[in-house]
């Protein structure tokens, strides 16, 4: 199997997989957090070199307040998970960490010191994050520093994901055929995936299925398949 070097996740349905067992969103919540342990463990095993989880949109601070509040204790929560030692996964955030609570903020940075050595793969949550945002910001950096040519290069180097290479794969749960605010610049030509099943019952079985999608697309980056097939030849 030819694995993505980079795989990016939208993990949506936690809150319909709680209603329709008639539980509180919370559940789901906290059920989509040993989605997230199972899922790393299995990504490690299978030679995946970055996981990129979209955590917490800035949108998301729009939900009731008893709902954020109980997303944070579940970061911290989750962080407490030795799944970074065990499987040496080294831990990154992106996102406007500001506006994160400061004993969430001071978590967040004791785990990716703690990590900072760690070689196998790279988790990276997305907290507070949306896509336009990250875009604005990276523009205010380079208006600063007034360069005197802007390319590509330049805008990716701004962008909160300067340290890692795109996304290869990004997966959606839940139903929804959209990217909502995620990684727009990163996934311009990352092969998309989009599945049913809500996240807290998404298991190593849909990875594979979705890993396998993957692997049966030829990846052109403009050039024709003639061209691309030449160059694998090469």
């Amino acid at each position: 199997m030819k694995i993505p070097e980079h795989i990016a996740i939208i993990m949506d349905g936690n809150g319909r997989w709680a209603k329709e067992k008639g539980l509180p969103r919370n559940a789901g919540h906290q059920a989509g957090v040993e989605t997230v342990r199972r899922i790393t463990a299995e990504c490690v095993r299978m030679g995946v070199k970055y996981l990129t989880l979209y955590t917490f949109s800035t949108e998301n601070w729009n939900r009731p307040a008893d709902e954020v509040s109980a997303l944070m204790g579940l970061v911290l929560s989750s962080l407490e998970d030795e799944i970074f030692m065990k499987h040496n996964v080294r831990f990154r955030v992106i996102g406007d960490m500001k506006r994160l609570p400061d004993d969430v903020q001071q978590k967040l940075q004791e785990t990716m010191d703690h990590t900072a050595q760690n070689t196998t793969m790279t988790m990276v949550v997305a907290l507070s994050y949306s896509s336009r945002w990250e875009i604005a910001e990276a523009v205010r950096q380079i208006v600063a520093e007034a360069p005197q040519e802007i390319t590509e290069e330049t805008v990716a180097q701004h962008l909160q994901t300067y340290f890692m290479p795109d996304p290869d794969l990004l997966i959606r749960t839940g139903g929804e055929l959209r990217i909502s605010n995620y990684l727009l610049w990163q996934i311009a030509y990352s092969e998309l995936y989009f599945c049913d099943t809500y996240w807290p019952d998404f298991n190593e079985a849909d990875l594979h299925r979705a890993i396998e999608s993957f692997e049966s697309r030829q990846r052109r980056f403009g050039k024709t398949g003639e061209q691309v097939e030449e160059g694998v030849k090469k």
